[in-house]
C-alpha cells in the first residue's frame, strides 16, 4: 500500500482546497488531504509530488490558474455484491462460521462436533471427558466458527462483515487472512489457558482482534481510512466490559469467552501498530 507520509502543503482549515484536489487529480498527482494539529495538510507518497502540489497551488492562489468543478450525476454506491467480490476472505470467514453454526443448530453428532474443537471431547455418560489440545494443528483455529446461538452469530458476522471487508479493501486479501490466523490462534491459546478444557467458540476474538488492529493501525496510519468511529469503540469497549463483569452471564445469556475478547483485541491491536509502523 502506498503510503502518503510527504506533507506539499500547510493551510488553513477555512480554505477550500476541493479545487486544488480537482486540479491535481485531473494531472494524476497522487495525494490525501488530512486535518493535523487545526491545519489542512495535502500530502503525496513522494517529494517530485509534493514538488507539483506546490507549483499547482501556487498558479492556482495567483490566478494564473482558473479551476472549474462541474457537478456530475452522484454516481451509485457500490453493490453488496461487489463489495462482496473484493472481500472474498472475510466472505469465506463467515461462511464457514454459518456452518459451524448450522451443526450445533441441527444437533451434529459429538464426534463430528469434536473434530473442530480446541480439545477432542467425548460424551462419557452425562459429562464431557476433555482430551489434550495440539493433537491436530487446526483445533487452534476452528473453534472461531463454532456459535451457541441466533444473537452469537448473527452479532459476529455482521461485524466480522463490517471490519474485515474494510481492512480487506483497505490492505488486501493475504493480509487480512494472516490477521485472521493469527487473532484466532492467540484468542483461542488464551481462552484455553484461561479457562481450562471447555466448549467454547465464537468470532467475537476475532472482531476485536481486527476492532483493535483498525483502531491503532489506522490511527498511526490515517491514510488507511478505516479507523472505527469513536461511538462504535465506546459501544464495542462498554460490550467488553460488561462481558468481563458477568453481567451478560446474570442476566441468563451464557457463560462468555473473555479471555478470547480481551487476547484478541489485545493481539489486534498490537498488530496494528507493527503494521502502521512499517508501512511509514
Amino acid at each position: 500500500m502506498i503510503s502518503m507520509d510527504v506533507t506539499a502543503i500547510a493551510v488553513d482549515l477555512s480554505e477550500d482546497l476541493l479545487p486544488l484536489s480537482v486540479a491535481l487529480r485531473q494531472q494524476g498527482v497522487r495525494h490525501r488531504i488530512f486535518e493535523e494539529q487545526g491545519r489542512q495538510t495535502v500530502k503525496t507518497a513522494t517529494d517530485a509530488e509534493a514538488r507539483e502540489v506546490q507549483r499547482v497551488y501556487q498558479a492556482w492562489r495567483s490566478g494564473e490558474l482558473n479551476i472549474e468543478i462541474t457537478a456530475r450525476p452522484r454516481e451509485a454506491g457500490p453493490s453488496l455484491l461487489s463489495r462482496g467480490m473484493r472481500s472474498p476472505v472475510t466472505l469465506a470467514i463467515i461462511a464457514l462460521s454459518v456452518a459451524g453454526f448450522a451443526l450445533l443448530l441441527f444437533r451434529a453428532s459429538p464426534e463430528l462436533l469434536s473434530l473442530f474443537t480446541f480439545t477432542p471431547f467425548a460424551v462419557v455418560g452425562n459429562q464431557l471427558v476433555f482430551g489434550e489440545p495440539g493433537a491436530a494443528p487446526w483445533r487452534y483455529i476452528t473453534p472461531v466458527f463454532l456459535h451457541f446461538g441466533w444473537l452469537h452469530i448473527t452479532f459476529n458476522c455482521l461485524w466480522m462483515w463490517e471490519l474485515g471487508s474494510r481492512i480487506e479493501r483497505g490492505l488486501g486479501s493475504l493480509n487480512l487472512l494472516g490477521l485472521f490466523l493469527v487473532i484466532a490462534l492467540v484468542s483461542n491459546t488464551i481462552q484455553y489457558l484461561f479457562g481450562g478444557p471447555a466448549l467454547f467458540g465464537g468470532l467475537s476474538g476475532v472482531v476485536y482482534g481486527l476492532l483493535g488492529f483498525a483502531w491503532v493501525g489506522a490511527t498511526l496510519q490515517p491514510a488507511w481510512g478505516f479507523r472505527p468511529a469513536n461511538p462504535i469503540m465506546l459501544f464495542m469497549l462498554g460490550w467488553l466490559v460488561i462481558c468481563v463483569l458477568g453481567v451478560v452471564e446474570v442476566l441468563g445469556f451464557g457463560a462468555v469467552a473473555n479471555a478470547a475478547h480481551v487476547g484478541g483485541l489485545l493481539t489486534g491491536a498490537l498488530l496494528g501498530a507493527v503494521f502502521a509502523l512499517a508501512s511509514r
